[in-house]
């Protein structure tokens, strides 16, 4: 595996890898865990070339406690990319990646106004602007991202769309735990008591997809909240039920053909994301 830290090597390294090659590409902020290495083997699949950027990216965070408390562990995350034969890893320096400041302001019309937009201001501007620059940077044919971040992952398409970045994005689904949570760099920051109390996310969200033919749209979001709050270890800060295309809540079940059910849960001070398909 060929190691890089800057755009200039990089710019080098990809036009000999793209003589009759496709490129695949997964950008990550490291800590990285079976979520990430399934982006990996998927790429691997399908791509000739696979490039992992590592870039804990600082305009994508509202809280500056949480990106001084994001995990890192770069020794560990270099060796599980090469066991998994990476081609290619990228690990840019803020400077690299921000030569000048990024003042640009990208337009998702409402997409990024609910849900995650609106407990963490700005995230969206900045998984916008990192996602673009590395785009431009790696040139990819293909570029992998997680379901776990349903949000994100729809963000990203319509990113490409405006645009008009000429690479292919696909998803893989959420990877999880033999308890069902969902895997997350974050989930390292549990207590052994969070830790416990965590599967409770996904296994209420497998039982709301069941109640869904007998609940109404805010009856079921109301019996998630509850659900999930009852052990007191966790708190929910949002649950959304979704159009799975516009992002936008739904009050009916008919208002949309493809429906998301979205949560955010503290097990204070870490935050977890999670999300399942209803209809």
């Amino acid at each position: 595996m060929i190691i890089t830290n800057t755009s200039v090597h990089l710019k080098d390294l990809i036009s000999i890898a793209k003589r009759d090659r496709t490129i695949g590409f997964i950008p990550t902020m490291g800590a990285l865990h079976d979520g990430h290495l399934s982006l990996v083997r998927a790429a691997k699949e399908k791509c000739d070339f696979v490039i992992v950027s590592i870039f804990v990216n600082p305009t994508q965070f509202d809280n500056p406690n949480d990106l001084a408390n994001y995990p890192r562990d770069i020794d560990v995350d270099i060796k599980k990319l090469s066991d998994s034969g990476v081609d290619l890893l990228f690990i840019p320096s803020e400077q690299e990646i921000y030569p000048m400041p990024d003042r640009r302001i990208f337009d998702f019309g409402s997409m990024d106004k609910v849900m995650e937009g609106i407990h963490r201001p700005g995230h969206f501007n900045g998984v916008a602007q990192v996602v673009d620059r590395l785009f431009r940077l790696v040139q990819p044919t293909v570029a992998f991202f997680g379901e776990k971040d349903f949000q994100q992952l729809a963000i990203v398409r319509a990113l490409v769309e405006k645009r008009n970045l000429q690479v292919k994005i696909m998803s893989g689904p959420t990877v999880r735990e033999h308890d069902g949570l969902a895997m997350s760099s974050r989930n390292r920051l549990l207590t052994n008591i969070q830790r416990s109390q965590a599967p409770v996310i996904y296994k209420t969200l497998l039982e709301a997809a069941e109640k869904m033919d007998t609940l109404e749209v805010a009856a079921l979001k109301k019996w998630v909240h509850n659900t999930i709050n009852e052990g007191k270890i966790l708190e929910t800060q949002y649950v959304e039920i979704v159009d799975a295309r516009t992002l936008q809540p739904i009050k009916k079940w008919s208002d949309a053909g493809s429906v998301q059910l979205c949560v955010a849960v503290f097990a204070k001070p870490v935050r977890l994301i999670d999300n399942i398909r209803l209809k």
